[in-house]
């Protein structure tokens, strides 16, 4: 049993939370931390009386290393899960190498004024976290995340060498707004705008936004558009899935939802360039995420399901093989269990398993790592039992 200390009271870190709860043997005591502290008690409040986890409370700006260190020396979590902002990563980091406490996170790092997201900023603190003596784990959310891990399991268990691999995240759900995100609109709308790559041959072949459209047939869903766009654990795992020739990833899209975008960054309201507006500066994507409906709202309107994996094409004993690994999500249901939708909750899931695999032991190894650099297996049967449960299938339609 150990503690966690929670950084973030958003929708993945509610996720989070409730799981933590649910899974007390092995979460004795968390503390939820934010900037706004009346969040994280009102989540303490709904949730006292239903679990046996020990919950605190704490006011902390993740920008400044200062007050993270002063936190965790208080409350001396045995592993740091950090459900904030991307471009918070670092602060966080050092605090946990300064405290010498493991460090767990679902995004990696993105410097505010650049849209770029790179795990070089992290991959810099492996000497540092190795010589601390402590685990930093990357990535231990879906995609990146679950992803890895499915790529790690087959792996060990499917192929001798993955060849072709390409991820494929659908969002069949409809929340009946004519246009919101279903994360952080910051973080969501920088992905979807900024040019595509994927990984062949050793290097990176870069693609307009939305240049390259499939169609796909996803079970529990239906057919849809997707679209290829750069996914950061495309990074890490074109370098630990050896013999590997090509890693895609594409997202799904309805029309409505792209017009929308289209339009707004025709006049200019996807920018993250300041402005300067009535003799202040203000940033147009800042502004429109203030305008469009919170994320953590959808979750009581969204109905269908998602439905994320991966499709491996490689060898097994000599052979041509193919093998697909994929998780289906009921957005009402998710939102019946922890008053969420399945996109907070697809994340909010590893993320719990992540930090309890780090805090009990079964995956510690001093230095920082990206998820699929662990042994997959334990996390599979997580996955199962604490609601992600993963279909395979070994004939699946291969994307062209």
């Amino acid at each position: 049993m150990g503690k966690a200390l929670i950084i973030g009271c958003g929708g993945v870190a509610s996720v989070a939370i409730h799981k933590c709860c649910q899974n007390s043997e092995a979460f004795e005591e968390i503390c939820i931390a934010s900037r706004t502290k009346s969040k994280c008690d009102a989540l303490k409040e709904k949730l006292s009386g239903t679990t046996r986890t020990k919950i605190r409370t704490a006011q902390v700006n993740a920008d400044h290393v200062d007050e993270l260190i002063a936190l965790i020396e208080d409350f001396k979590p045995d592993v740091v899960l950090n459900l904030a902002l991307p471009y918070q990563d670092l602060t966080i980091m050092d605090a946990c190498l300064a405290t010498k406490t493991h460090y767990v996170d679902t995004a990696n790092y993105e410097p505010e004024d650049t849209a770029k997201f790179e795990y070089k900023w992290q991959w810099a603190y492996r000497d540092r976290f190795r010589e601390a003596g402590i685990t930093a784990l990357l990535g231990s959310g879906f995609d990146p995340g679950v992803t890895g891990v499915f790529s790690a399991y087959a792996l060990k268990h499917e192929f001798d060498e993955i060849e072709y691999l390409d991820i494929l995240d659908c969002n069949g759900g409809d929340h009946g707004y004519p246009f919101a995100t279903n994360f952080n609109p910051e973080i969501n709308i920088r992905e979807v705008s900024a040019n595509g790559s994927y990984w062949e041959n050793g290097h990176w072949v870069e693609t307009k936004p939305m240049e390259i459209k499939r169609v796909y047939d996803f079970d529990g869903v239906g057919k849809k558009d997707m679209y290829l766009l750069h996914h950061e654990e495309i990074e890490s795992l074109a370098l630990n899935l050896p013999g590997i020739k090509r890693i895609r990833f594409f997202m799904t899209f309805g029309e409505s939802y792209l017009t929308h975008l289209r339009c707004l960054e025709d006049v200019g309201m996807t920018s993250i360039k300041p402005i300067l507006y009535e003799g202040k500066e203000i940033v147009p994507l800042q502004f429109l995420k203030a305008v469009l409906p919170d994320p953590a709202s959808l979750g009581p309107r969204t109905v269908g399901k998602t439905n994320i994996g991966c499709i491996f094409q490689g060898k097994k004993d000599g052979k041509d093989k193919k093998y697909y690994l994929y998780n289906i999500c009921d957005h009402q249901e998710c939102y019946r269990e922890v008053g969420s939708q399945a996109i907070s909750y697809t994340t909010g899931v590893p993320a719990m398993i992540g930090a309890m695999l780090v805090m009990n032991g079964t995956w510690q190894k001093p230095g920082v790592y990206n998820i699929e650099e662990f042994d997959p297996d334990p996390f599979m049967e997580a996955l199962n039992r604490w609601g992600l449960p993963w279909k395979e299938s070994r004939d699946p339609k291969l994307v062209d």
